[in-house]
């Protein structure tokens, strides 16, 4: 598919953004991507609402495969194909999909950073005292040694 047969697609559902990516496009609207374009045919964003319907039609989830595994994306379903031929009910897909893809995004985000705490090194002041003792004697006894070099 090429990117002027997919604005046409999308045209009752509103404006897109279409990018380059992987072996097809990425389509976004509002700045959340809910569909992408491969080889493969057109995929929506699923979730748990939305997937009964896919499965209803008798989509499939997204896959590819690697050298090891097929894997299997089950957030992207393939589009019923009878919709390529249904401007109206494909925009209702495609808010279907943009709510899906929104709902994910509002899982994803995440709560705020926790500070960090480290444990704080509790050092008894006698031990202190004489760390600092230790190190002014071994710097005195290193300048008396130098000292007396240069001598």
């Amino acid at each position: 598919m090429d990117r002027e047969f997919l604005i046409d697609l999308f045209a009752d559902f509103g404006p897109v953004t279409i990018r380059k990516m992987f072996s097809g496009y990425g389509i976004s609207a509002d700045g959340t991507n809910f569909a992408l374009s491969l080889r493969a045919g057109l995929f929506f964003r699923a979730d748990e609402v939305t997937i009964p319907e896919f499965e209803a039609e008798g989509s499939k989830p997204f896959q590819y495969s690697t050298r090891a595994k097929t894997v299997t994306v089950n957030s992207y379903w393939e589009l019923p194909a009878r919709l390529f031929d249904d401007s109206a009910e494909l925009a209702q897909w495609a808010r279907a999909a943009l709510a899906a893809a929104q709902r994910a995004k509002v899982k994803k985000r995440p709560k705020g950073k926790k500070a960090v705490v480290k444990p704080v090194k509790k050092v008894a002041p006698k031990k202190l005292v004489a760390k600092k003792a230790a190190k002014k004697t071994v710097r005195r006894v290193g300048k008396a040694k130098r000292a007396h070099r240069s001598k």
